[in-house]
């Protein structure tokens, strides 16, 4: 308890190459792909929030770093070509992450205004007593 957390930044954002515009060609090769294949495609970039959590005082920093979450939570909803914000909390390993994804095609956007409003969120994590561990990470989704 009492200690405050530093951010620590995750490699930059997967690149996105131009879609493929092949006629007659599937609608996946339209998608970006991650590989030179072009058979793992991807329509959906997120980027992550993570910290942990201290299990001392009823789980307060988990209460508060909650409250936090929805004092930001329309705002990340507002963000253009947002499909989707959900909260992961693990009582195990005891996480606390914030994961917003979008439209992959959107996220080049939202990434050039540096994630916000991120560095505002994770300022005011580390200010939580019994957070730990902040940190970022974007990564691709796709449903199968």
């Amino acid at each position: 308890f009492g200690s405050r957390a530093s951010v620590a930044q995750a490699p930059r954002s997967p690149h996105i190459p131009p879609p493929a515009r092949s006629a007659g060609q599937p609608r996946s090769a339209e998608m970006p792909a991650i590989d030179e294949a072009s058979q793992v495609n991807f329509d959906t970039i997120a980027r992550e929030w993570r910290c942990k959590w201290a299990p001392e005082a009823g789980k307060i920093s988990l209460t508060k770093a909650q409250e936090l979450l929805d004092k930001y939570l329309d705002q990340l909803k507002a963000l253009p070509h947002v499909k989707e914000v959900q909260r992961v909390v693990c009582g195990g390993c005891l996480d606390f992450k914030v994961v917003t994804s979008m439209a992959a095609m959107a996220f080049p956007e939202w990434e050039a205004k540096k994630f916000e409003p991120e560095a505002e969120f994770l300022e005011a994590l580390g200010q939580i007593d019994g957070i730990s561990m902040i940190e970022t990470q974007t990564y691709t989704l796709m449903k199968m």
